[in-house]
This record gives structure tokens, sequence and C-alpha cells, in this order.
């Protein structure tokens, strides 16, 4: 069957990964997904330094969600179904300040989401 990997994992975007330039450069395509939200977050303004993150995404200031615990916190934003590749290509995107954690969304959906590591409980 060749070496065509199958989506299998499912990833949160809040920020600039839902960007069609920034899907392009990383994954090489545009991703499909659903609006989900992640409960217990909110967004924190992150500057950006590092030119090659800048240069795909047009931005220098990107956000980062932090973790509260508050039930009524909940940050917007879409799971895309992408491959273990993928989640390698979004690693190397994804900036120091990010660390990716498994999470659970509001529809109950288990997935990667990229989080300030310096606000996890």
């Amino acid at each position: 069957m060749g070496d065509i990997e199958r989506p299998g994992e499912w990833l949160f975007s809040y920020g600039t990964l839902q960007l069609e330039s920034v899907q392009l450069a990383t994954f090489g395509r545009l991703l499909l997904g659903t609006r989900d939200a992640l409960p217990g977050f909110t967004l924190a303004p992150l500057q950006i330094e590092d030119e090659a993150v800048i240069a795909v995404s047009g931005k220098s200031e990107h956000t980062i969600a932090r973790f509260t615990g508050r039930a009524d916190d909940l940050i917007p934003g879409i799971v895309f179904e992408v491959t273990p590749q993928d989640i390698q290509h979004a690693d190397k995107y994804e900036v120091a300040a990010c660390t990716r954690v498994a999470v659970t969304l509001s529809s109950g959906q288990r997935a990667w989401a990229y989080l300030d590591a310096r606000s996890l409980p």
C-alpha cells in the first residue's frame, strides 16, 4: 500500500496553525478540521523572536494558552485530524515557550495542543 501515512492523531489549534500559509509551509497541504474549544485556559500574548516562525506566520506576536483551571475560561479553535508525521512537523514549527500536551476538548475529543509550559498544573 506504499508509504502513505494515515491520520490518527488529533491536533487542536487556537492560533497560527489555522492559517493557510502556515499549514502549507508546515504540512505541505491544507488541513481539515472542526470547531471545538479548550476549557480551563485563556489566551495571552507571546512575542516571537524566531525569524523563521515570523516569516511563515507573518506575525511577531502570537498567542499562547495559559492554564487557569476555571471552567468558565474557554479558548475556541479548530481540531484537525493529522498524521504522526504532521505532529513532528508541528513540533518543529512551534517555539520553545510552547509544549505539546494531550488535552480533552469541550466536545470530549482528546487531542494534542501547544500550551504555555510555565502555566501547566
